[in-house]
């Protein structure tokens, strides 16, 4: 055990170095803590420099530690560069590969310039050992240039919510340009993941390849025969884990996003910054922890089925509107929208939603319907969860003089 870890701690110093990045290559679940979390986590009780526990239904955070501050990524970079190839190419494209993809360090799959692959078996290498030469032929394919597809990887992260995120190279080594350099933040990382497997039409595509134990493949000349192996432990740790990748740079550290959904629920755990060598086990010990914190803490709630107070949205008085009689008191009654975002959403066990009515009790004729008249909003403490707008549902014509006249008439029939 000491002489691997002696030589382990050898390798990685020569190789980060020289920038180059490194997948774990031994047992990643040996020293992991496995202990029971009920309460919310101290922020120096965990390893990672940045934290997010996310629900991924709502894309609510549910715990950060400085969870908005730009770092460093590595290789969880490729999430992105999977997803964005997805959506875009023919799985059964085919790939050759260039001078530059042939030359990216390890870990690579040591492809040569002219080799041809089909895109499919490229992305498994990429998802699964993190392969630095896959992540570029497969920009250079989609693009044409890393430097055109990383434009491609800014622009998806900009749709996707992403605050504070800037993409150089397509595999995550370390970069910087004159716009600044290759970085995330546990936030947004945590949004891209809850994309490739929740909002994404190519989600499932996504999970059936970063689910994958082992994947085998050849290039289509059929000389060269491959064999890759899912370096996401995290599989194996705890019931319901769905997907995740792993990263390592000198400058970034040990990096992971993971996904686990548990009964109804969905978390997403985003860490920066987790150690480095020789603590390659920091990373899951703190996913672990935030994963079973948001386990025994959270429920899901559906706020369509938070009964509102019928008193609330009564029929409303309209002042001088035209009724069926003079001096009546003439209403128009409510239409309430339907909540438009987070319908779903986890909170902690002993919360409740708190609902308030913004409404106008009293409107002046002529009132049209769907005239705008107030709001109803949902709030977790200080918290807006979601804001339903109610308009007027009867259109109600002001009193004139002919209305005066006809309802006069009604009275005194000829």
């Amino acid at each position: 055990m000491w002489k691997k870890l002696l030589a382990w701690i050898l390798v990685t110093v020569i190789l980060t170095g020289y920038g180059i990045q490194i997948v774990e290559a031994f047992d990643q679940k040996e020293n992991v803590r496995m202990e029971e979390v009920t309460e919310k986590p101290d922020q120096n009780s965990l390893y990672a420099k940045a934290a997010v526990l996310m629900d991924a239904d709502s894309g609510r955070i549910l715990y950060e530690k400085n969870g908005h501050q730009a770092m460093a990524n590595a290789s969880t970079t490729k999430i992105l560069t999977c997803i964005i190839a997805l959506e875009n190419c023919d799985l059964d494209s085919e790939v050759t590969v260039s001078t530059l993809a042939a030359s990216q360090p390890k870990v690579h799959l040591g492809m040569r310039e002219g080799q041809k692959f089909y895109l499919k078996d490229l992305l498994y290498g990429l998802m699964l050992e993190s392969y630095n030469d896959c992540a570029v032929a497969i920009a250079e394919h989609i693009a044409g240039t890393t430097g055109d597809f990383a434009k491609l990887m800014n622009d998806k992260a900009e749709e996707i919510g992403c605050e504070d995120s800037y993409f150089i190279t397509p595999n995550g080594l370390d970069a910087k340009n004159e716009n600044g350099f290759h970085h995330t933040t546990a936030a947004d990382l945590s949004l891209i993941m809850r994309y490739c497997i929740k909002t994404s039409e190519m989600a499932e595509q996504f999970l059936t390849i970063t689910r994958e134990g082992q994947y085998q493949f050849s290039d289509i000349d059929g000389k060269n025969s491959y064999t890759c192996c899912n370096h996401n432990a995290f599989l194996q740790m705890m019931d319901g884990a769905l997907s995740g990748k792993t990263g390592f740079t000198g400058n970034a550290g040990y990096c992971y996003v993971g996904a686990l959904k548990r009964d109804d629920r969905t978390f997403i755990v985003a860490l920066l910054a987790c150690g480095w060598p020789n603590n390659k086990t920091y990373k899951w010990a703190d996913t672990k922890k935030l994963m079973q914190y948001g386990i025994s803490r959270f429920r899901k709630i559906s706020l369509d089925e938070i009964e509102l107070d019928a008193g609330e949205y009564a029929p409303v008085q309209v002042v001088d509107g035209q009724g069926t009689k003079i001096g009546e008191e003439v209403t128009t009654e409510l239409e309430v929208a339907p909540v438009k975002e987070n319908v779903e959403l986890l909170i902690e066990k002993d919360q409740e939603v708190h609902i308030e009515y913004q409404l106008s009790r009293k409107l002046y004729a002529p009132v049209t319907e769907g005239d705008f008249i107030g709001e109803i909003t949902y709030l977790l403490g200080d918290e807006v969860l979601a804001k339903r707008v109610v308009t007027v549902k009867n259109t109600v014509k002001r009193i004139d003089f002919c209305w005066c006249v006809k309802k006069t008439a009604e009275l005194f029939p000829m």
